[in-house]
């Protein structure tokens, strides 16, 4: 076995060892009702990756199954991230009554904004789109990819006004998705603009990319979560509470 082909199999089977520690920390430490979207997302990993390698040891990714197993199981991990984006997004403002309204517009309205903007990308993008299954997963890998950056950009534009720890567990999960979102987006863009024949290369940074992804969020998981400091100048320079009393205002002029 070459090299290559060893830190191939190595970065395809670490994240998911990884995972399975994640799911016993998850599982020990009682996060089911913090994070359950979370927890879901990642025993399908676990569980897609046991039934993929299983395929590919057997050789039968040659015949089309492991091809269809493999976009299927994409399409489902696509869903899950969203519904984990959407969980992080409840628990930035779930402090904040007043605000949970007009930030679940916000993210429905950027969802819809982004979605029109990916699927436009996947639209253009150069490549054979006749096997719909895979022009439609990738479509939607691609706008769940960009909803992922944008809300690491979110996380971090908030994080000091929500008085939202480094150390919390969202903004751990939040940043390894970011990290994964962020170096994926740019890797596919590369490769379907350059027109590169050999992926190799591009799968592997990827891959790497998702093995940090998993290494960040068992960082953040693993370690005792610091409770969040409320400093009185802090809330008295933003001033969030008058945001959320206009806004409410606002809102019922509506």
């Amino acid at each position: 076995m070459t090299l290559s082909r060893a830190l191939w199999y190595y970065l395809w089977l670490a994240p998911h060892a990884l995972q399975i520690a994640l799911l016993v920390v998850m599982l020990g430490r009682g996060m089911r009702r913090q994070f359950p979207m979370f927890l879901l997302y990642t025993a399908f990993e676990v569980v897609q990756f046991s039934l993929l390698f299983t395929l590919y040891q057997l050789h039968i990714q040659f015949d089309g199954a492991y091809a269809r197993m493999y976009f299927v199981g994409l399409a489902i991990s696509t869903a899950l991230r969203f519904a984990v984006i959407r969980e992080i997004f409840n628990q930035l403002f779930k402090s904040y009554a007043v605000l949970q309204k007009p930030a679940s517009a916000l993210f429905r309205g950027t969802s819809l904004v982004l979605l029109v903007v990916a699927l436009w990308l996947a639209a253009t993008a150069p490549g054979d789109t006749a096997d719909l299954l895979m022009y439609a997963t990738n479509a939607m890998d691609r706008t769940v990819t960009i909803l992922q950056c944008g809300l690491l950009l979110l996380l971090f534009l908030l994080s000091n006004y929500l008085t939202l720890p480094w150390r919390s567990r969202v903004f751990g999960i939040a940043l390894g998705l970011g990290i994964y979102a962020s170096i994926s987006l740019a890797v596919s863009a590369v490769r379907f603009y350059s027109g590169a024949s050999n992926t190799f290369v591009f799968d592997l940074i990827v891959m790497g990319a998702y093995h940090g992804c998993v290494v960040v969020w068992l960082y953040y998981l693993a370690l005792p979560e610091r409770e969040p400091k409320l400093d009185a100048n802090v809330w008295a320079h933003h001033d969030l509470e008058t945001w959320n009393q206009e806004l409410e205002r606002l809102l019922q002029h509506q």
